[in-house]
């Protein structure tokens, strides 16, 4: 049976950041996720970590300033040195609290830079991120986003993700697949993770329309969660969805699908 991850940017979100530690716990979950760190000290989420007896599998890279709609700086040709700070945030907070995996925010093109100067700054930034990072046996992760939720960002198909990764050549980059923003960019979801399984990382989850629970939308997620078991897939699956209702009363899909 798949491994679930609570995001905790998306769920119990009636309740404060560090309260929503204890909820993930007491509905199951071994496991959580979240977009950023960086507004609480290390220690208070380590501490929560430590009282709920969860591991932390994935949070994100700073993205620059995301309330004014920055998505990550990656591909940002005169952000060089923000870029590079950034990363070594997320490896003290990583190193602090045990994260082996940090996805990396592409970013939006900025108006009038080239794509091809956008993608080789993105790869450049890769390579120094993933150079950082391996020594502590951190793997790097990048993640395509549909355009419809996200217009302008860098990568939005699971190719284009993947091409970076093979360019960048290194062992500890690869994809982060979410299979919401896979589906309404591109279809394809089974073939494209048989394919790539050796290159996925990281499975995050949600259902379409709507963003919601998986079983309230168009994707075939008991098919999908079979066929992670099939190839052996081992990592953990964060659930990035908006509850439709509320965290609690939408949680059935864990049993009702596998």
């Amino acid at each position: 049976m798949p491994k679930f991850a609570a995001n905790l940017s998306m769920l119990f979100t009636d309740l404060p950041f560090l309260d929503r530690f204890g909820a993930a716990r007491a509905a199951g979950f071994k496991a959580v996720e979240f977009l950023f760190p960086y507004a609480w000290p290390a220690e208070q989420i380590a501490a929560q970590l430590r009282a709920h007896g969860l591991r932390l599998v994935l949070f994100n890279l700073p993205p620059g300033d995301w309330d004014a709609g920055e998505r990550g700086m990656a591909c940002h040709p005169d952000r060089g040195d923000e870029f590079r700070a950034s990363v070594a945030a997320a490896r003290d907070y990583a190193l602090a609290l045990n994260v082996k995996q940090v996805h990396c925010m592409a970013g939006k093109i900025p108006p009038g830079l080239a794509p091809e100067t956008a993608h080789a700054t993105c790869l450049a930034n890769l390579r120094y991120a993933a150079d950082l990072l391996a020594p502590h046996g951190i793997n790097l992760l990048i993640e395509p986003i549909n355009h419809f939720d996200m217009p302008g960002y860098l990568l939005g198909r699971s190719a284009e993700a993947l091409a970076v990764i093979a360019a960048a050549g290194r062992p500890n980059l690869l994809l982060q697949y979410d299979v919401y923003h896979m589906q309404r960019m591109e279809g394809e979801l089974s073939n494209t993770i048989r394919a790539n399984l050796a290159r996925i990382g990281h499975v995050q989850i949600a259902d379409t329309p709507g963003r919601h629970e998986p079983g309230t939308g168009e994707i075939n997620y008991r098919h999908l969660f079979a066929l992670l078991d099939e190839l052996g897939y081992d990592g953990w699956i964060g659930c990035e969805y908006h509850p439709a209702a509320g965290t609690l009363s939408g949680l059935g899909w864990i049993t009702e699908l596998n």
